[in-house]
Parts: structure tokens; sequence; C-alpha cells
């Protein structure tokens, strides 16, 4: 199954991105799963890379390596919304990539399942 996780609200304050990113890292313990998870609005600081977060707390770039060290998982990040805030792609942590409207609307298309954060 094919299922595509859109998020946008911030990494940090709401539990939404968390909450998406739990249940990303479910879906993929079974190998016959997808999981596109992309990113836009505020939720495109979550990949910034080198995040520090207080003992505890948990930690959003490690939540999304999660998705992406598996070969069934897949972060795209929005690029206009990359920009407004003045990520620059260096910034962003590996495994992520910059992404496009035409690539989330093509996702859309291709997803079994469309869940919105």
């Amino acid at each position: 199954m094919k299922t595509l996780l859109i998020i946008n609200d911030p990494p940090y304050g709401t539990e939404r991105m968390y909450n998406a990113l739990r249940l990303a890292s479910k879906l993929l313990k079974d190998a016959a799963n997808h999981v596109s998870v992309f990113l836009m609005a505020d939720a495109v600081s979550g990949c910034k890379a080198g995040q520090k977060t207080p003992d505890g707390y948990y930690n959003v770039e490690r939540m999304l390596r999660r998705v992406t060290s598996n070969a069934q998982g897949e972060v795209l990040l929005c690029g206009t919304c990359l920009d407004a805030r003045g990520i620059k792609d260096e910034e962003v942590m590996p495994g992520a990539r910059r992404s496009t409207m035409d690539e989330l609307a093509a996702a859309t298309v291709a997803a079994d399942k469309v869940l919105v954060f």
C-alpha cells in the first residue's frame, strides 16, 4: 500500500508531526508498504540537520531519519516553503530532498491513502 503523509505544522509546539512520524514508522514495519512524507509550510523546519533537543524530548530529525533509512520510505520537502524560511539545501538532513507541488500532485494521485496533519 502507498501512503502519503502531508505535514503542515511546525516540528515542535504541537504534536501533529510527532504523531504523523510515529504512524509512518509503524507503517514501514510492513515491507509491503511505501510511505512518502511531504513536509510543507512550517513543517519543513523539521528537516534541518543538527537538531538538539532536551533529554527526554522527541527529536524530529531522528524520527525523519527512521523514514529515510527505510528503502520504502521517503521525505520530500516543499521547495517554495524551504526558500520562504531561508533554509538552504545544505542545511537539510541527509536523505530528505527538495520537491515541488508537481511531485506532490503526482504522489497524491499514486497514493492509496493520503493523510494530512
